[in-house]
């Protein structure tokens, strides 16, 4: 728990050297209606929430909030009511058991599974004290009971997971630990497969080396395809060590191939960006989607969207569809993408926006990039957070099935300490 809100504050810092004087660029408003579903308080359970949210079939958002200050952390609800206003519940407080064997600072976001139950990831705690997988079960009487699936011993296993889980078909996990694997400290590629008798065997798929080549130290989740092969990115590693796009493929024996696909950092000063944080997403063509939180072909080095196309040889092509400034265009996206039924790619940045906020660094923005029938992309600015209620998103977005947005703000932990927010077209 302490490295990753290490990891975490050295990239603010970095970010905020690389930002100074920036200009303002010109960019369309999009007129949107934005409201504040609810605002976390440190005495009201809960604060930080620097992951996305997700809706039950019922229309109910769930989601994570870290927790700092002693506190470790918990899994919420928020239940609309009939006058608009919506109710937070805390199914989950972590740091409950004694050593916080029960988990501590859950970062990512949840998954739901077939049944109803939610399963997460925590940056640290558990039995070792290097992060766990867990799983909250709803009982009948409204009390949520949590269970740890696997608890990392602090070695070959991995450590400190950052990012969320998915399902395959056949009900295993997989997710990445940011630490631990090797000697090296570059994280891990795992799967967690459950037995017969309601326990979860770990098997590493791959573990990072952290050498030139290699990406290292993944904070991001992971996405399949449809023949079974999984992507994702490294935060770090490859050229400068500026982070990768990389494939995992499974063999017939079981064993799986790492392919990097990208290196950031390729071009100089790192026009094509560098530090992929978050998760890929696919477009029905195949071709992925992400953000770096820096480089760019931009003076500041504030971030780019970028897209990796496949090419008739196997290899894979990285093209700029968006280079951040810093200034009112937003900078140092660390969240992923969401993508509309046109095409159009959603998104948030951790910074830009409104410059007289925020420290002089603006609290970031909501935007939208939309393809031009000449292949460019334009960027609309949806909303500019202003410190209070809500400021510097962490996570990406959401859709609900009318196409309204929803994500969280981390807040400053001085005004602030995070919000949930809906945007209405």
């Amino acid at each position: 728990m302490n490295r990753n809100r290490i990891l975490r504050r050295r990239s603010t810092s970095v970010i905020l050297a690389i930002i100074g004087a920036l200009a303002l660029v010109p960019g369309g408003q999009a007129q949107t209606k934005f409201k504040t579903l609810h605002t976390f308080n440190v005495s009201q359970g809960g604060e930080v929430p620097g992951a996305g949210l997700i809706f039950d079939s019922k229309g109910n958002l769930y989601g994570t909030t870290e927790g700092v200050d002693g506190k470790g952390g918990t899994v919420f609800k928020l239940t609309a009511n009939q006058d608009g206003k919506w109710t937070e519940s805390i199914l989950y407080s972590f740091c409950s058991l004694e050593n916080c064997s029960d988990g501590v600072g859950p970062v990512a976001e949840l998954i739901f599974d077939q049944a109803g139950n939610l399963y997460g990831t925590t940056a640290g705690g558990g039995a070792n004290g290097w992060g766990t997988v867990f799983k909250l079960t709803a009982n009948p009487n409204g009390s949520w009971t949590e269970t740890v699936l696997y608890s990392f011993i602090g070695g070959n296993d991995g450590t400190n997971p950052e990012a969320g889980l998915i399902f395959d078909q056949a009900g295993n996990l997989y997710g990445t630990t940011t630490y631990g694997g090797s000697s090296t400290d570059s994280g891990t590629v795992f799967e967690l497969t459950p037995n017969a008798d309601g326990s979860w065997k770990e098997s590493i798929l791959y573990r990072f080396k952290g050498f030139s080549r290699d990406g290292s130290n993944p904070t991001a989740g992971l996405i399949f395809d449809g023949a079974g092969n999984l992507y994702g990115t490294a935060n770090e590693g490859g050229n400068a060590e500026a982070g990768a796009v990389f494939e995992l493929t499974p063999h017939p024996d079981g064993s799986w191939k790492e392919s990097i696909l990208y290196r950031f950092c390729t071009l100089t000063q790192c026009r094509d960006g560098a530090g992929p944080w978050d998760s890929l997403i696919f477009d029905q063509a195949g071709n992925l989607y992400g953000t770096t939180r820096g480089g760019g072909n931009t003076s500041n080095s504030a971030g780019v969207v970028f897209k990796m196309t496949p090419s008739s040889d196997g290899g894979w092509n990285e093209s700029l569809l968006y280079s951040f400034t810093g200034g009112k265009d937003g900078g140092y996206p660390v969240a992923g993408l969401i993508s509309d039924q046109a095409g159009s790619l959603y998104g948030t940045t951790y910074y830009g926006g409104d410059l007289s906020r925020c420290r002089g660094n603006g609290c970031g923005v909501v935007f939208k990039l939309t393809p031009n029938s000449n292949g460019g992309w334009k960027e609309t600015l949806i909303h500019a957070f202003v410190d209070q209620p809500g400021a510097m998103p962490f996570a990406g977005l959401i859709f609900d099935t009318a196409g309204d947005l929803y994500g969280t703000t981390g807040g400053d932990l001085v005004k602030t300490h995070g919000s949930v927010f809906e945007i209405t077209p």
